[in-house]
């Protein structure tokens, strides 16, 4: 993309050198006469540097600076002046403006100034996209899980995130939509631009549309100043609509428009702006069913459904519940201290039924951590009830997972015992349950026993007398 520089100057000769002087060097220029066009000129696209004279008809120069700035607040701006007195230049500073240039100046001045000033800008631009990133590789580490059906999820995000397939995102309130929309933005190639969120649920379907396509000056009796919408701050970067099905059937309409031919129109406008955004759509609702009632369109549902993700309620895969309370627990120490969670409360919170998902799993785990100032999470700091043994024991847990919970509990507090004989205890405790379980199956039988468990059958005699194991009580079990 050609670096883009707008120059703002009532002076017809001085407008006309500056912008032949930057075109030479290969910079795309836009010049006007006043204030006010910069700032429609500005609205109308990005700008990468702007030159603005102090005074002009109408809105001077250091008001426009404001307005720009107001728009946009990492915008660089030159303030140029024919009266460059020490409070026209400390004005101009103070309201952010990058420099000033004291007319008269020569074309070598003012190249020298815009390459300082476009560097500093590509700077600060990618001090934000590595803040960005991080932030976004904070947020979506809450994205834990080892049940299969999570590590689908992340392959599907592998999959997709390096093209610009339209997604949509399926779950449950607090399942993780949003953090699974923004992994796929961060790893996409448009992770250097804006990720920018909509939320159709939370705003008036009156002002959803101004809110997504922006609108003119006048557009309507509110509109004082022309605004641009979601989709046009999103240029280059990642639309996420959020609780698509809650959207009004007029405005799908026009977001189906704008889908397919990557165009859009102002509330209020008539000319079409190209647009370059990747849309992910997420939705907690069933859009089969709204289509049969005609509350969402078919062609619309078919241009989001290209790829359609699910994610699977916190209730489906409590063998993650351990692992998220540990995320939760590291997240919030530095504000409110380390705390750890007694196994009690660790069986409470796997066997709740989470219908609030990980959202209500951290709120949780938060409000606990406020009120367990002994730094252990007990039963009683939880806002929630007992469950059952069998709930208590996550339903898809694997078998290494079962036995690693219950031996974290054996070995707790274990750390300052100089020897606990534990290797041997351990092996012991698996290994009779082990022996009867085999021989329960072979209703007795040492020598099938023997086979299935892969040892002789003298030690297996010999185990068994280990551990006071009568074959003869488990023949007819």
């Amino acid at each position: 993309m050609s670096t883009r520089i707008l120059i703002a100057d009532d002076e017809d000769s001085l407008r006309w050198v500056l912008e032949k002087g930057l075109r030479q060097v290969g910079y795309e220029v836009t010049a006007v006469k006043d204030g006010e066009e910069a700032i429609q000129a500005f609205e109308s696209g990005p700008f990468d540097l702007v030159f603005l004279d102090v005074r002009m008809p109408g809105i001077d120069g250091l008001a426009a600076l404001e307005r720009l700035r107001a728009i946009r607040p990492d915008v660089y701006v030159v303030v140029m002046t024919a009266h460059g007195t020490m409070d026209t230049a400390i004005k101009a500073m103070q309201r952010g403006a990058y420099d000033y240039l004291a007319k008269p100046f020569d074309l070598d001045e003012v190249l020298l100034l815009t390459e300082r000033a476009l560097a500093a800008g590509r700077l600060t631009q990618e001090v934000a996209r590595l803040r960005r990133g991080l932030q976004e590789v904070r947020e979506f580490s809450a994205l834990i899980g080892r049940h299969p059906r999570m590590q689908e999820v992340y392959k599907t995000i592998g999959r997709i995130a390096g093209t610009d397939v339209t997604v949509l995102l399926r779950g449950e309130s607090g399942t993780g939509k949003e953090l699974v929309a923004r992994a796929i933005h961060h790893y996409s190639r448009r992770s250097g631009r804006p990720f920018v969120a909509v939320s159709c649920a939370a705003i008036p379907g009156t002002l959803l549309e101004s809110e997504m396509f922006g609108h003119e000056r006048g557009a309507f009796t509110d509109a004082k100043e022309r605004r641009l919408g979601k989709f046009e701050m999103a240029h280059g970067g990642t639309l996420y609509l959020d609780e698509i099905g809650d959207m009004p059937l007029e405005l799908q309409a026009k977001l189906l428009r704008a889908l397919q031919e990557r165009t859009i129109e102002r509330v209020g406008g008539h000319e079409p702006i190209p647009v370059d955004v990747r849309v992910l759509a997420a939705t907690n609702r069933d859009l089969e069913a709204l289509m049969k009632e005609a509350g969402f369109r078919e062609d619309l549902y078919y241009r989001l459904n290209v790829v359609a993700l699910n994610l699977p309620p916190l209730r489906e895969r409590r063998r993650d519940v351990p692992l998220l309370v540990e995320h939760f627990l590291a997240k919030y120490a530095d504000e409110l201290g380390e705390r750890g969670v007694a196994p009690e409360a660790l069986d409470r919170l796997v066997g709740h039924d989470w219908p609030g998902n990980v959202r209500e799993l951290e709120n949780v785990v938060q409000r606990a951590m406020v009120l367990a100032t002994t730094g252990v999470i007990l039963p009683e700091h939880l806002p929630i009830g007992p469950v059952s043994a069998a709930a208590s024991v996550a339903v898809d847990a694997s078998l290494e997972e079962i036995i690693e919970r219950k031996l974290m509990e054996c070995v707790r507090g274990l750390r300052q015992r100089s020897t606990a004989n534990l290797y041997d205890l351990m092996v012991g405790l698996v290994e009779k349950p082990l022996l009867r379980a085999v021989l329960r199956e072979t209703e007795g039988n040492q020598v099938r026993a023997a086979q299935i468990l892969g040892i002789n059958r003298n030690t297996l005699r010999k185990k068994l007398t280990e551990h006071g194991i009568n074959p003869e009580e488990l023949e007819h079990r």
